[in-house]
């Protein structure tokens, strides 16, 4: 059981209790001081033992204070947002259905925990970037971390003449790794050895062509060898043009990046860099600091992923088709192993964008955070709440948990203050942990359960795969649905960066009427993705426009390359049924037929992956992209078959007369297959060897002589 405690500080709400509590099966007061003069209820509550569900995100650290002082709560309490997703916006008054979607929602049980990710920080930071700086930013971090500068070039200042903390420098050859597991590598290609070096500055004073800087490093393109440094330094021995130049490794814990240009150049870098161009100049510096300073200790995350490799089409006898989430993921955690027909995700890398399990055809890649079941029970929830509640057009908004949800907020809080229209009554906010954690599978069972619209919010900071990923699945989503009828925009993408944007955005969608299946549907979503998809489908085309219209007639829906449905087209002359393409098919949509040669293919099961046409010996597949709303899509058709080939001495069948013809044809010329082992070839294995042991002018390895 749920009890639901709404509030309206300062009545800026028009709030419907009754309206609420008749969707909602329970009572409803109205509460205008929660969590002040009437917080008395807010306890009475959490003391109760039902989960308790609090319409305020405002004071939800005061809340949280409140519960610890309240003696026996023993209540799982969650926390909703109606006022600025709803409460706040110019059609208020007309937001019930959503309003009540949203505590509907939030009083559903929490996802089951998933696997954790650790690591592990003793604090030892690599600070990169020119000496000054990094010295700078050492002295502020010191005192917390144990600090390794990586010098590059003096600064403006240069190096302090106290000597603090260990200094490197050389040529950095790679940065990799993560939290507690960096691994820096460079060679130490300079004459002046930085650790016996001892900044008495000699040196510099030697140097007729000012070829040292105060980084206590030789400048090779300015110095012209003559040596008066080395002399200077006779007795620290530090600089030595003889010196041989040695690779040098170092493990460090954290990096602190202070070069212009980044050292990991990637959209999402690993947890424990981090990279501040233009050094403690930046923007971010001090936040970036007090951040490093907490980093030592033990740390989890979420594992945000599962991998069944058995589902995989990446890979079939070192033979790569779909790379689809190699190519997408900004984090570089997932790559490819087709050696053992896989993928490889590090965990420890991934920063749970959940955009390779958008684009995963097979399912192999199942999101965790939450899992599809929870979030497709979410979304079906929602959408019926809504619609028992009087709703009409639904239109769900996914966006992320950080930057959307904040857009929003700020949408909400211009619509109160009269500057914006804020959030249209039919639009109805979700949060995801990413934006591109969610696709097709999620989004086409949204208008099976009768979404008008999916749209996904995008605010600027996702990385442009993520943004070019996404854009291609709600090209695919549309597709199938202008095929089967359902005319209109159900998928939109939202590029907003600012709450005007957002605004005028959102507004625009009103500009379309989509047509959407007239029966909303009920199914469970699954943790498979193909499953969940078929459930999806099958509601669509019971309720498809098109498939009515046109009886019992089979369409065939043409979709965009890369979508993860459709047929293989067979050239027949060139296929010689050598079935190479079956044992290749890793969803068993290519099959051969056990008692005749026959290459057969069952459509529902194909994810168009390519390793059918990437093996084909004899170039003679193609992928044909499409959805073919018929029951024929799940039986067995034959895409190509033969006669077969007698062998020519007991007359067993084996192999195609096309197959073992072309075969003649080819080896006809060559010396290992002249006479006798010619005509070998057309027999079945078992003759085969018979006739090899019995006949009298082969040599046998048990007659050759001894040597």
């Amino acid at each position: 059981m749920t009890t639901t405690l709404i509030c309206d500080c300062n009545q800026t709400m028009p709030l419907e209790p009754k309206t609420l509590g008749t969707a909602l099966t329970e009572s409803l007061p109205l509460h205008s001081t929660l969590c002040r003069r009437e917080a008395p209820a807010f306890q009475r509550a959490i003391q109760s033992g039902d989960d308790v569900v609090v319409a305020c995100t405002q004071e939800k650290r005061l809340f949280g204070e409140l519960a610890q002082q309240t003696p026996g709560a023993s209540s799982p309490i969650r926390f909703v947002n109606i006022r600025e997703t709803g409460g706040w916006s110019r059609d208020a008054k007309s937001a019930m259905p959503k309003i009540a979607a949203l505590l509907a929602a939030a009083g559903l049980p929490e996802p089951d925990p998933v696997s954790t990710v650790s690591y592990a920080s003793q604090g030892r930071l690599l600070i990169v970037g020119p000496l000054d700086a990094a010295e700078q930013a050492a002295a502020l971090l010191a005192d917390a971390l144990e600090v390794t500068i990586f010098s590059r070039g003096p600064g403006v200042a240069g190096g302090a003449q106290e000597r603090r903390w260990p200094v490197i420098a050389g040529r950095i050859d790679a940065l990799a790794g993560w939290l507690g597991a960096f691994k820096l590598q460079w060679t130490q290609d300079n004459p002046i050895d930085l650790d016996l070096c001892t900044r008495c500055n000699a040196c510099l004073s030697a140097c007729p062509e000012q070829a040292i800087g105060l980084d206590y490093q030789i400048d090779t393109v300015k110095c012209t060898s003559h040596r008066d440094c080395e002399r200077a330094c006779a007795v620290a021995g530090a600089i030595r043009f003889d010196r041989a130049r040695e690779p040098q490794d170092g493990a460090f814990d954290l990096v602190l990046d202070l070069g212009t240009a980044p050292l990991i150049d990637w959209h999402a870098p690993p947890q424990g860099y981090f990279h501040l161009a233009g050094g403690m100049s930046h923007p971010k510096a001090a936040q970036t600091l007090m951040r490093l300073r907490e980093l030592v200790g033990e740390f989890e995350k979420p594992k945000f992923f599962d991998y069944k490799q058995k589902l995989c089409a990446h890979s079939r006898n070192e033979v790569v088709g779909c790379n689809a989430c190699i190519e997408v993921c900004s984090a570089h955690a997932v790559s490819s192993d087709k050696e053992r027909q896989r993928i490889v995700v590090n965990p420890n890398l991934c920063v749970g964008c959940g955009a390779c399990t958008t684009v995963c055809p097979t399912g192999a890649l199942a999101y965790t955070y939450p899992r599809t079941p929870d979030q497709g029970l979410k979304l079906r929830t929602l959408l019926a709440t809504y619609a028992a509640a009087g709703g009409r057009d639904a239109t769900l908004l996914l966006h992320s948990e950080e930057g959307g949800r904040a857009l929003v907020e700020q949408l909400g809080r211009a619509a109160q203050l009269r500057k914006a229209h804020g959030v249209p009554a039919n639009v109805i906010p979700v949060a995801l942990f990413h934006a591109a954690s969610t696709g097709i599978d999620l989004w086409l069972s949204a208008v099976a359960f009768g979404a008008s619209q999916v749209c996904v919010l995008l605010t600027g900071e996702e990385a442009p795969q993520y943004v070019a990923a996404m854009k291609k699945q709600a090209e695919i989503a549309q597709a199938l649905l202008h095929g089967l009828g359902y005319t209109g925009t159900h998928f939109r993408l939202i590029e907003a960066a600012t709450p005007a944007a957002l605004d005028t955005a959102l507004a625009g969608l009103r500009e379309t009427r989509q047509i959407v299946p007239s029966r909303a549907a009920r199914f469970a979503v699954g943790a498979e993705k193909r499953s969940t998809l078929e459930l999806a489908l099958d509601h669509l085309m019971d309720e498809s426009p098109a498939l009515k219209a046109a009886a019992d007639a089979p369409l065939a829906v043409p979709l965009p390359a890369g979508a993860p449905f459709g047929a293989i087209a067979v050239d027949k002359d060139k296929c010689t049924l050598c079935l190479a393409c079956v044992s290749a098919c890793p969803a068993a949509a290519l099959q051969d037929n056990r008692d005749s040669p026959q290459l057969r293919f069952i459509e529902k099961n194909c994810v168009q992956c390519g390793l059918c046409e990437t093996t084909c010996p004899e170039d003679a597949i193609e992928l044909v992209p499409r959805l073919l709303a018929s029951p024929a899509r799940r039986q067995p058709a034959v895409l190509n078959e033969a006669r077969p080939w007698a062998c020519i001495r007991c007359g067993k069948p084996f192999g195609t007369q096309k197959a073992i013809e072309a075969m003649l044809v080819k080896l006809a010329g060559h010396a290992m297959f002249q006479g006798e082992a010619l005509e070998r070839l057309k027999m079945c294995s078992d003759c085969r060897v018979i006739d090899l042991y019995s006949a009298q002018d082969e040599i046998k390895i048990t007659r050759i002589p001894p040597q």
